[in-house]
């Protein structure tokens, strides 16, 4: 017979699962744990598509503004700036450099003020570590002329101001100039030539961009600047490439990188994702206690083929061996269907979230709410592999109870009233 050559637990226990029970309600719960393992699993690798989603989405939105790696000096302006370049640039994994300027500053026009961050630019370099040109909702980089003091404001910071393209901003730095009046505060009549939209409240909300030169006359750095942005191939080596060009340049220099100024935040986020997986795992602790309840009910239902499995010499470990299979079969059916659904979900996300919205009329993120108006969704196949496995290994471990209970199954006691 062809079952003959298949091992003896595994022929019993798969047996065990096909065949047709007398007590239909241990089929239901071995049916509604499968259901219960598969809709956690869906659930798990969805959400974590979607929190990886958003996680991308920001993580691209603040490196749009920001840099991968910067470098400035210990203390003050940055003089041999040119220098810095020149030596990053030796780097393989660098492919975009830029020098800039920030400062502190009072944004005002008529009764409206605002504080901002000022970063004074070369357009003609910014494009190579900024994406901001391709977030401009009127103007250009281009009108960014040394000496004309023009500005770009954020979205945001402008719709505050109460401006528009051609409207002037006064600029107040944090420095003061002695006049036969007394000490004044530095002031500066700019021209807005542009406004950006990058998505981040930080930019959008404070941020404002000149160039470069008009920064320095009006922040009094002559030839010096803040500090030289960089653009890496790959910004998850970040920290690795700071470390080796803080190695590698001579003189004295600051390098930090992405994952420093920005730390805190997607700290947070990794652990909204690993509490939002630990919370969504209990789905499937759930459906694997129910696995503990049938096969437990199974196993009082088998007492007397139990007894007589023993009696023709089976030992209590291929008995133990039986019920695992038996389990392990209702949870691999509930990972599998799990994961080929949740993959489906993750990979459709997007295009069924727009189907649902269009058909009942609903909205889940209002553009004029919130920064991503999409829901996004970014299958990461590590994250599916790791949920695969732990569901299933936690089906195993439920298993366990139940199969050692019917080890310890005595033939005599259960074959005494049958």
């Amino acid at each position: 017979m062809p079952g003959m050559y298949k091992p003896l637990e595994l022929f019993i226990g798969l047996r065990y699962t096909r065949a047709k029970r007398r007590n239909h309600f241990i089929s239901f719960i071995s049916a509604s744990s499968a259901l219960g393992i598969m809709l956690g699993v869906v659930a798990l690798i969805t959400v974590m598509s979607v929190m990886n989603g958003f996680q991308k989405e920001v993580r691209e939105r603040i490196l749009g503004m920001a840099s991968h790696a910067t470098i400035t000096a210990l203390r003050g302006g940055l003089d041999e700036w040119e220098e810095a370049m020149r030596l990053a640039k030796e780097h393989p994994e660098v492919i975009g450099r830029a020098p800039y300027i920030e400062g502190q500053a009072m944004l005002t026009n008529n009764r409206n003020v605002s504080g901002a961050l000022l970063r004074g630019i070369r357009p003609e370099l910014e494009t190579a570590v900024a994406d901001v040109g391709d977030h401009m909702v009127q103007g250009s980089m281009n009108d960014l002329v040394p000496g004309k003091y023009n500005m770009l404001l954020g979205k945001e910071l402008a719709y505050v101001l109460g401006v528009g393209l051609g409207d002037k901003v006064t600029v107040v730095i944090p420095q003061t100039t002695i006049t036969p009046a007394g000490t004044m505060p530095r002031f500066k009549r700019f021209t807005v030539s542009g406004i950006f939209e990058v998505g981040m409240q930080d930019y959008d909300r404070g941020m404002a961009i000149m160039h470069i030169r008009d920064a320095a006359k009006l922040q009094r750095m002559g030839d010096a600047v803040t500090g030289v942005r960089l653009k890496l191939r790959d910004l998850y080596d970040a920290p690795r490439v700071s470390r080796e060009l803080a190695n590698q340049m001579p003189g004295i220099y600051r390098i930090t990188d992405w994952t420093h100024h920005h730390r805190n935040f997607f700290s947070a986020l990794a652990i909204e994702k690993r509490m939002m997986g630990i919370i969504l795992s209990l789905i499937i602790a759930v459906a694997a206690f129910n696995i503990v309840s049938a096969l437990v009910m199974v196993v009082t239902d088998k007492q007397a083929d139990i007894a007589i499995l023993r009696t023709l010499g089976i030992s209590p470990g291929s008995i133990m061996s039986v019920f695992i299979v038996q389990g392990a079969t209702i949870g691999l059916i509930g990972t599998l269907l799990g994961v080929v659904g949740g993959i489906a979900l993750a990979l459709n996300l997007e295009s069924l979230v727009k189907w649902v919205e269009s058909t009942f009329n609903l909205d889940f993120l209002d553009a004029s709410i919130y920064y991503i108006s999409e829901l996004p969704s970014d299958l990461h196949w590590s994250d599916v592999g790791i949920i695969s496995v732990g569901a299933f290994v936690l089906t195993l471990l439920a298993t366990l109870y139940p199969a050692w209970k019917a080890a310890r199954t005595q033939p005599a006691e259960a074959l005494r009233y049958e």
